[in-house]
């Protein structure tokens, strides 16, 4: 069978057939490896270098009902094993996202998870409603979990909060937004992305689940800050940031094992720190049902390409069949 990026399962490699089709609750997707949201672009800008058909899905950077400039520049940072970014979720807003961004993602094949955020719970529901009715929307995810956007009342930068940072680490709230976008939603699956940095991440798993979310995403950034030296200053515009890149990778495989052991059976897109096909087949390991590719495709617009086809290889140097089969296959130390 001929390897291309568009939309083949299973494939063959080595004469081994493997085959690549995942079920994401309701979602059929013929390979785990997803792009995640923020790192692919607000439309189809990387998607010109890398075909998105041949992905399992792409989740769309998080958009509001309301544009949003973002944070001051500088806004990324490289640190050692990764960067620090505080972009602050800039967008165009739903209705002009929906208008200029979505069609042309569409019209190249993407399998689209449309990922909303906001400052308060009617924001969640406002967007989650207008982009499940979109032609090409596969999904819902509900970011609840941005570290560098922290907007004040005026719309200033300070505190408080934004809603996304604050349900990140409250089960209640975590269960009252997920609750909200699901009934907006009806039948289109909702996926709530969790943070790192809340400190019992397994209760706000379960009560996401317990809401109604068809599955979670583990996970967002980790909460950082860097220093320039020579300015006596911090590196960020904003200060804060968020750390992603392989050097949380250890991080995200611990919320997946402890998430995906708390709930057997949920299903999980795994991100963070994943640049291989060998990074990918860990995070399958630990308990994800798919892998999200975010930071790796800065420096390589097509690095979901080639790690879903370094994953392949890997099945079949080593026999496995069914890439499905590894979701949670680790056997005891």
């Amino acid at each position: 069978m001929e390897w291309g990026d568009g939309f083949v399962t299973p494939r063959r490699r080595s004469g081994v057939v493997v085959d690549t089709e995942v079920r994401l609750g309701p979602l059929v997707l013929p390979n785990p490896i997803v792009a995640a949201s923020g790192t692919f672009g607000h439309g189809d800008e990387v998607a010109r270098l890398c075909d998105p058909a041949g992905l399992g899905a792409v989740t769309t950077k998080s958009q509001a009902p309301f544009a949003w400039d973002g944070n001051p520049a500088p806004r990324l940072h490289p640190s050692t094993g990764g960067m620090v970014n505080a972009v602050g979720l800039q967008g165009p807003g739903v209705e002009r996202w929906l208008a200029d961004d979505l069609p042309p993602l569409v019209a190249r094949g993407a399998r689209v998870i449309a990922s909303v955020w906001g400052r308060e719970l009617d924001d969640f529901v406002t967007a989650a409603a207008a982009v499940a009715a979109a032609p090409g929307v596969l999904a819902v995810e509900v970011n609840l979990s941005c570290p560098n956007l922290h907007p004040r009342h005026d719309g200033s930068l300070g505190e408080p909060r934004s809603a996304s940072d604050l349900v990140a680490h409250d089960p209640q709230a975590t269960a009252e937004t997920v609750r909200a976008v699901v009934d907006a939603v009806g039948e289109t699956p909702v996926f709530a992305k969790l943070s790192p940095n809340a400190t019992d991440v397994v209760s706000v798993a379960v009560a996401a689940m317990d809401a109604g979310a068809t599955g979670l995403t583990c996970v967002n950034t980790v909460r950082a800050f860097l220093v320039d030296a020579d300015a006596r200053a911090p590196a960020l515009g904003a200060g804060n940031g968020g750390l992603s890149g392989a050097a949380i990778k250890p991080i995200a495989l611990r919320v997946v094992h402890d998430v995906t052991r708390a709930l057997p059976g949920v299903p999980v897109i795994g991100t963070g720190g994943v640049s291989s096909g060998v990074d990918a087949a860990e995070m399958l390991l630990a308990g994800a049902t798919a892998v999200g590719v975010g930071t790796a495709t800065f420096l390589e617009p097509r690095a979901p390409l080639r790690i879903r086809d370094e994953l392949v290889d890997w099945c079949a140097r080593r026999g496995v069949t069914c890439v499905a089969d590894l979701t949670g296959a680790l056997h005891p130390r």
